[in-house]
């Protein structure tokens, strides 16, 4: 039976400093193929153990999608419960380990939280979240900025810290079974479309779409691209 009959729930895995808000263009469209749900991910020291935090309130099987720190999330989901997840798609991510260069990155932006500088962590981000031609997006960025406050700045802190700690997920890519879907935009400069590449080709008969005019947001910068791209992947 195709998976929009039998109403397979569908959980939403937000990025780095995201919350629902991410997915708000999709969800009414996802929910007319079934239940959804979006995961906490502020809490947990480790990837594992956000991925397990997650499972523990998750359906016993699930499609699932994940942006950025989100897909790094669904493919630590992939290795514990590999066998419980119907469909993946992961947006705008990578399957590589931390680079000490991202690490030193991450370290300033802690930094800037642990004096007090919270709100200026997207002052940083900002330049490099979002395609070119959406820099001046005074909307776009006030939702961006939305999330980070619905996120908080201890969650964003342990965020990071698991990111920084993550496991390389390329070994593994060849034993995902279930269908993938990977998109990525065409511009985006934190996990780009080679990185992108590499999953689609490491995991056999995954999808690969690259969206044009758009960064590391996909979601939000080209809502109704992606909000196709997942209805007919979690429909068909």
């Amino acid at each position: 039976m195709p998976d929009h009959s039998d109403s397979t729930p569908i959980l939403l895995v937000p990025g780095l400093n995201c919350s629902p808000r991410l997915y708000a263009a999709q969800i009414p469209a996802l929910w007319r193929l079934g239940p959804v749900m979006v995961a906490d991910h502020r809490r947990g020291e480790t990837m594992a153990e956000i991925a397990s935090r997650i499972l523990a309130a998750a359906p016993s099987r699930f499609r699932l999608a994940g942006l950025s720190m989100g897909g790094y999330i669904a493919l630590e989901i992939m290795r514990q419960a590999a066998g419980r997840v119907v469909k993946l798609a992961l947006l705008d991510t990578s399957a590589r380990a931390e680079t000490p260069e991202q690490t030193e990155r991450r370290e300033k932006l802690i930094a800037l939280v642990e004096a007090e500088r919270f709100l200026e962590v997207n002052n940083v981000l900002w330049p490099v979240l979002v395609d070119p031609s959406r820099q001046k997006d005074v909307a776009l960025r006030a939702d961006i900025d939305k999330m980070a406050e619905e996120t908080g700045a201890e969650a964003f802190v342990r965020q990071e810290r698991a990111i920084i700690g993550r496991a390389d997920s390329r070994p593994t890519l060849g034993g995902i079974k279930c269908p993938v879907l990977m998109v990525v935009g065409e511009h985006d400069q934190l996990t780009p479309p080679t990185h992108a590449k590499e999953i689609a080709q490491g995991i056999p008969g995954a999808r690969f779409v690259i969206l044009a005019s758009s960064g590391h947001m996909s979601p939000m910068e080209k809502p109704e691209e992606v909000t196709r791209l997942l209805v007919d992947f979690f429909a068909g």
